[in-house]
């Protein structure tokens, strides 16, 4: 869709990375846990409003995202929510965890307190894998 706008929020709290087929894929900006947002351009507000194919593809940039965190940060589990409380726009969150993480076993929302940035060196390598991995278009910039 050439008119697709990523809600200013999304965009205010996180890196665009760039493009997978159907989703623009964000990285939270706070580098304390890997927390990837997919936000499909499809104009429904809620996952299960989307019709089982669209669902279908959706489902499976979220898997891909999952492996990649898995295998990248070496992380056995993943949360998967679409909430859309806050930001009406839907959106995935992709978080990877582990005992003991800074909000372990808290959920993130509201329970992260420890905040640290990306490096550009960090954002770079991320982008460079996931292009390699999960055949991401880059962002005109990170």
């Amino acid at each position: 869709m050439s008119d697709f706008v990523i809600h200013p929020q999304l965009l205010a709290d996180c890196h665009h990375l760039g493009r997978l087929e159907i989703s623009h894929l964000l990285l939270n900006k706070n580098a304390v846990l890997p927390w990837f947002i997919l936000v499909p351009e499809y104009g429904v507000g809620d996952l299960l409003d989307l019709a089982p194919q669209k669902r279908n593809l959706v489902m499976t940039e979220a898997a891909s995202i999952a492996g990649f965190v898995k295998g990248h940060f070496a992380l056995a589990k993943i949360n998967f929510a679409a909430i859309g409380n806050v930001v009406p726009q839907l959106h995935l969150h992709v978080v990877g965890r582990r005992a003991g993480d800074a909000c372990w076993p808290a959920p993130v929302w509201g329970h992260l307190r420890e905040t640290r940035d990306y490096t550009a060196q960090e954002l770079a390598t991320i982008a460079a894998q996931l292009a390699r991995q999960c055949n991401l278009r880059r962002a005109v910039r990170i």
